[in-house]
């Protein structure tokens, strides 16, 4: 006996027509890519979200499984960069003439691996996850592709740090009013009593997602990641010593930041590689319940 036809209630045109949709598709999508970072080929663990524009007031809906179907065959059979990545959307596209979509976007998150040495301790490291996303989206208008990381790095306050010296200075005449002391007296009263008060310091995020440019060979997450880190010059340590944890209170001490520092830090050292970036830096403050927050894009918007 001949199977029966399945039937396909999505190509059933509305009887009350809506309105158009500007994206139907699907969250969450678990995929294994093979992606090209830096010149590097890694196998990425992802989540996908992707979705089309559905312009047809009338229309029931999209076809989800055939964009599912090319989005799991392109991760298990292309390498995932910039230039492929065009021509997926471009599949995804054409895939749907029949809807008239003429919009697509597919977003990627996943945890990049990188392994981070000791700041003194040879041959000591660890592994740390930093969040990223890849957002690319094919209009009428154009390709589009953004990349966007998540930084973790520590901040102490330039105002605490400034207040904790007055207090040491303070106690230190009290103790030796008038009195002339060798150096060595003085170094043994820095050891004792050089954290009488201390500056708070506090983890601090970096969240920075920058357009890349069209032609791109690769993602380099990488070396964003480690302009980001450098700039900052105070990132969260994996495995330490104790040389490695007095050199990270020595940078801290060196780069007193305010949220407003590091955002103009992070600004500076990415606008002569990117010619489109936002910023947002947030301290969660020690001192308050709250936190310290700043951002900043460019180029700047033009003033109306």
């Amino acid at each position: 006996m001949p199977q029966a036809e399945l039937p396909d209630i999505t190509t059933q045109a509305l009887q009350n027509p809506g309105c158009a949709l500007d994206e139907v598709g699907m969250q969450h999508i678990d995929l294994l890519l093979q992606l090209s970072d830096a010149g590097d080929a890694i196998l990425q663990p992802a989540k996908a979200s992707l979705g089309i524009n559905l312009p047809q007031s009338d229309a029931r809906g999209i076809h989800m499984s055939r964009l599912y179907r090319l989005l799991h065959d392109y991760a298990g059979q292309q390498l995932c960069s910039p230039a492929s990545l065009k021509l997926l959307l471009e599949q995804l596209l054409h895939s749907h003439q029949d809807c008239q979509s003429n919009q697509v976007r597919l977003a990627l998150s996943f945890e990049r691996l990188c392994k981070r040495p000791a700041l003194l301790s040879p041959g000591l490291a660890g592994w740390r996850s930093y969040p990223v996303t890849l957002t690319a989206s094919l209009k009428p208008t154009g390709f589009s592709l953004n990349l966007g990381i998540e930084v973790q790095y520590s901040s102490t306050c330039p105002c605490s740090a400034a207040l904790s010296r007055q207090l040491l200075q303070q106690k230190f005449l009290a103790d030796f009013a008038g009195e002339q002391l060798p150096k060595s007296d003085v170094a043994a009263w820095l050891l004792q009593h050089g954290s009488y008060a201390t500056p708070h310091s506090q983890r601090s995020l970096a969240k920075i997602e920058v357009k890349l440019a069209d032609l791109a060979t690769s993602f380099a997450i990488s070396p964003l990641i480690n302009m980001a880190e450098a700039s900052l010059a105070t990132p969260v340590q994996t495995a330490v010593k104790r040389a490695d944890e007095q050199e990270f209170a020595r940078l801290n001490g060196a780069n007193l930041m305010f949220v407003e520092d590091a955002a103009r830090r992070l600004e500076a050292s990415l606008r002569p590689h990117y010619q489109q970036f936002n910023i947002e830096v947030c301290h969660l403050e020690s001192l308050h319940p709250h936190d310290a927050m700043a951002r900043v894009r460019y180029p700047k918007e033009s003033a109306a």
